[in-house]
């Protein structure tokens, strides 16, 4: 089930949201609890017992490490770490390793491993980190745990951000789930439905109509592009995924915000970037601050020389692209921007400060680009095929059609992907987003929420073309 579906627009949704708003106090948190466990089960009805069994053994765990001390309190610590990356390497990167295994032993003539494929539980990455930040941040006295399962549950499943993020860590989140009463305003309530329609708008109006003319693109053999075609695919892409992951980001912080809970912004204008370290600190954000205060960090952060800085930080972005799927085209898009990141520290940055900021934002916007052809395409061979295009000066006829609505939505994107760069733009944002509304304001955007929320509808049962780019994540 997915936000921009019409099961969870028209019946999982309300249903909920009148169960809840309806429920006693003391019955919220169990209420949001049922309702994400169903969430869960919906696409993963067998899965959600393991998840569940994790839960109860990890919570104990964590409960015992807690009391103790020394090399005690670091036993509980690797055991649970052990336990959460367990999981996760085996539902995400058994088949991958397997096959990698046997597309090597078969150049030597060799029987491969007997293999069954395991199926991809949904979410999987996002509740594994959530996870590890609750034992990590335990351990380091950052919060004591909690003294209740079922809150301790909530907390990895709740269903706003189960399946995509933002990733919301335990310290950020746990006082708001033990008590949110002063949250659930009926400002919060109406800002929050807005934030909403707005993130389903992103999502279902922008990058759907992208998406679809996308596939048609990268669905070519890379000899039957030309290289505007080329261009026009990954520039599309780009807008579509940033549509796609802001849109839902944008709902999941809405439906947070109706039900008393504050998460964490997750986009800041990304392509508004002088350079790729800035751009890790406008897109995804919430991961990049994971990588950093549980990777980068405890390997030593700017404390070492200069070599193993350089190496750490293109370890991290390494793994945060094996972290985003298990593919030889993700383990590389990471080590593209680690590479960059690392360009930046030795020179780029000073290269920017010189040429200003415009040509510094179209420079980071082409990596970008080109790092996108990795994450889009379906193996190296077709990446290196589609990038070898983009840059062949092959403009020959090919025979391909896009609808004028591509092309409008395209400039639209295009707009408000950029107009970060306009101070009006920021201020009108931070006027939206965070911001509070007076009676005519919410009679207007109560109108113009009404008017998308129905568009959006519209769009989707009468389109079967509905992908969310992060929901195999």
């Amino acid at each position: 089930m997915v936000f921009s579906s019409s099961l969870f627009l028209l019946y999982f949704f309300p249903f909920f949201l009148i169960i809840y708003f309806l429920a006693d106090v003391k019955y919220k948190n169990n209420v949001a609890l049922l309702a994400s466990v169903f969430f869960f089960s919906w696409g993963a009805p067998l899965f959600v017992f393991v998840v569940l069994g994790s839960i109860c053994i990890d919570y104990f765990i964590v409960k015992w490490m807690y009391k103790k001390s020394g090399k005690a309190k670091m036993f509980f610590l690797i055991t649970s770490v052990i336990l959460n990356l367990g999981l996760l390497l085996y539902f995400k990167y058994a088949n991958f390793f397997v096959d990698n295994v046997n597309h090597l032993v078969a150049r030597w003539g060799t029987h491969g491993i007997d293999w069954t494929n395991v199926a991809l539980p949904i979410g999987i990455s996002f509740f594994t980190f959530k996870k590890l930040s609750y034992t990590i941040d335990v351990y380091r006295n950052t919060h004591p745990p909690m003294d209740d399962i079922n809150k301790y549950a909530l907390f990895i499943l709740l269903f706003p951000e189960l399946i995509a993020g933002p990733i919301v860590r335990f310290n950020e989140i746990a006082d708001q789930i033990i008590d949110r009463k002063d949250r659930e305003t009926i400002d919060n309530k109406l800002s929050g439905l807005f934030r909403f329609v707005i993130g389903l708008s992103k999502k279902v109006l922008i990058a759907n109509v992208l998406g679809s003319e996308v596939d048609k693109i990268f669905d070519m053999a890379p000899d039957a592009l030309n290289t505007g075609t080329a261009w026009l695919g990954v520039v599309a892409y780009s807008f579509q995924i940033y549509f796609d992951f802001a849109g839902y980001s944008d709902m999941a912080i809405g439906i947070a915000k109706m039900i008393g809970f504050k998460f964490p912004e997750n986009f800041d204008n990304p392509y508004i970037s002088q350079s790729i370290t800035e751009f890790w600190r406008r897109w995804h954000i919430t991961l990049g601050r994971w990588m950093r205060d549980y990777l980068y960090i405890p390997l030593g952060g700017n404390k070492v020389s200069k070599g193993r800085m350089y190496f750490n930080l293109w370890l991290v972005f390494l793994l945060s692209g094996l972290w985003h799927g298990a593919s030889w085209n993700f383990v590389i898009w990471g080590a593209f921007h680690g590479v960059f990141l690392i360009a930046d520290k030795i020179f780029l940055l000073k290269f920017y400060n010189k040429i200003g900021k415009y040509p510094s934002i179209i420079i980071t916007y082409f990596i970008v680009l080109i790092g996108w052809v990795f994450f889009r395409a379906n193996d190296l061979q077709a990446s290196t095929g589609f990038i070898h295009k983009m840059f062949a000066f092959d403009f020959k006829q090919i025979d391909i059609y896009f609808y004028s609505k591509f092309y409008c939505l395209l400039t639209i994107a295009i707009f408000f992907s950029f107009w970060g760069v306009f101070k009006f733009s920021i201020r009108l944002q931070e006027r939206f987003y965070f911001g509070e509304f007076k009676l005519s304001g919410v009679a207007v955007m109560s109108f113009v929420s009404f008017l998308f929320f129905i568009l959006c509808v519209s769009s989707i049962t009468s389109s079967g073309f509905n992908p969310f780019i992060y929901f195999r994540f």
